[in-house]
């Protein structure tokens, strides 16, 4: 199974941009991946998606317009793209396989929007 890392959460007051890093441990050129969030209290969501050649992009409609999801496949790395950041979208992100079977789940990187 791919181990996979999160990094590149941290504070931010609304408005503002991260960027959002998943390093996997292992080739993933034939999975399509996806970063998920999870808010406090709520179940986690996926919130963007890419195809396995980086073709394909699909967004919730809560962070479209706002998020760019995109991947390098040769440095086994996937990242997210977060502009013009609200406090809705605060939570743990989290980077796997866009649809089941999931790899295990890494500890995700927190994201706080907060002036």
């Amino acid at each position: 199974q791919v181990q996979l890392v999160e990094s590149g959460g941290g504070l931010v007051q609304p408005g503002g941009s991260l960027r959002l890093s998943c390093t996997a441990s292992a080739t993933i050129n034939l999975l399509a991946m996806g970063w998920y969030r999870q808010a406090p209290g709520k179940q986690r969501e996926l919130v963007a998606r890419i195809s396995t050649g980086g073709i394909t992009r699909n967004y919730a409609d809560s962070v479209k317009g706002r998020f760019t999801i995109s991947r390098d496949n040769a440095k086994r790395v996937v990242y997210l793209q977060m502009n013009n950041l609200k406090s809705e979208d605060t939570g743990v992100y989290y980077c796997n396989h866009a649809t089941s079977p999931w790899s295990p789940w890494g500890q995700g990187t927190q994201v706080t929007v907060s002036s």
